[in-house]
């Protein structure tokens, strides 16, 4: 089990989940904790000063060696990504991650000693031919990643990282863990520039529609597409029950099983807005795939628990921070 007296490393921590998991385990009483990651760190999302905070390349082997040097538990959440505006547009540079994982796993292999090894996969390695239907009742379950036809690009980088994983741990014993993560989001994310994803561009767009006074909204797609989203406090509450499992190794999702449509989205948003937008819809944007809900039969199974935290909860807060944060820019005009 980790405990407060582990040293531990996040990989990717100046990112979105990153900053969420480096708060809570110093706040859980953790005193060694390292941060790495490749942004400068004015733009990381979070910074805490009381962690080791680095600026490296975890591309090269090197800093990964640095990264795990006298490090107890690695949490590795590092690579390229963002909304599915940028992994149509970037499969190249996605899938450079591998080797990410791959070299922490070598350094780790080097250095010995390590308790645990968690890497934040996707369910983005779900085969695609089980992601064609927009019915809110299709859940992709564990096994659905095979025969494999994951997201060209990301979802490959993710699927190769898995079986990293797998065979260091078989190989080497390397006490690895695995979670598919289905869409994160909430406060201190990213939510314009290209990479934000599809609750916090949502909430920018209606944001915006509200403060300018031009009542309308682009949406990607047809708006029927079905997704699940899952708060930041779950995706901790499962990084820790997963990480911390001494008889479950393989890869299992993490993520809400409340489906709902993008057009299910919006209407949520425009709810907490108290504002009706003009819809407008661009078949031409990306849009992803058709599908894409967490069946949780086996999360439930192996640790009694699901992210249960509400769309409509998670989105009210989330909102209420991008608000704070686009205020600003609207009150100087």
């Amino acid at each position: 089990m980790i405990n407060s007296s582990d040293s531990v490393v996040v990989c990717g921590g100046g990112g979105f989940i990153g900053g969420h998991l480096v708060a809570d385990l110093l706040k859980k009483g953790h005193k060694k904790v390292r941060v790495v990651d490749v942004k400068p760190t004015s733009q990381w999302y979070q910074v805490h000063p009381q962690a080791e905070n680095i600026v490296a390349d975890l591309n090269d082997l090197a800093h990964c060696r640095t990264a795990v040097k006298d490090m107890d538990v690695v949490f590795n959440l590092a690579c390229n990504m963002g909304g599915m505006g940028f992994i149509e547009n970037n499969k190249g540079l996605c899938m450079i991650s591998v080797l990410i994982n791959t070299h922490l796993l070598l350094a780790e292999r080097e250095k010995g000693g390590v308790k645990r090894h968690f890497y934040a996969s996707s369910a983005c390695v779900y085969n695609g031919d089980k992601q064609v239907s927009k019915s809110t009742d299709v859940f992709l379950k564990e096994e659905d990643a095979y025969p494999a036809m994951p997201e060209d690009g990301y979802g490959w980088e993710k699927l190769f990282s898995e079986r990293m994983c797998r065979h260091f741990r078989e190989d080497y014993k390397i006490p690895t863990r695995v979670a598919r993560f289905h869409n994160v989001y909430g406060p201190f994310g990213t939510y314009e520039g290209g990479r934000e994803k599809a609750p916090a561009a949502i909430c920018r767009k209606v944001i915006e529609a509200k403060m300018s006074g031009k009542h309308d909204i682009e949406i990607w797609g047809d708006g029927k597409q079905t997704r699940s989203f899952m708060y930041i406090t779950d995706c901790l509450k499962g990084i820790y029950l997963i990480a911390n499992s001494d008889t479950f190794f393989e890869p299992i999702n993490l993520g809400s099983s409340e489906g709902v449509t993008i057009n299910t989205l919006v209407d949520i948003v425009e709810d907490i807005a108290g504002i009706k937008l003009k819809r407008t819809y661009n078949l031409n944007a990306p849009k992803g795939v058709n599908g894409r809900n967490s069946d949780n039969t086996l999360i439930k199974k192996v640790f009694n628990w699901e992210p249960d935290t509400k769309l409509r909860d998670g989105m009210e807060l989330t909102y209420k921070w991008i608000l704070e944060q686009m205020t600003p820019r609207f009150s100087k005009k």
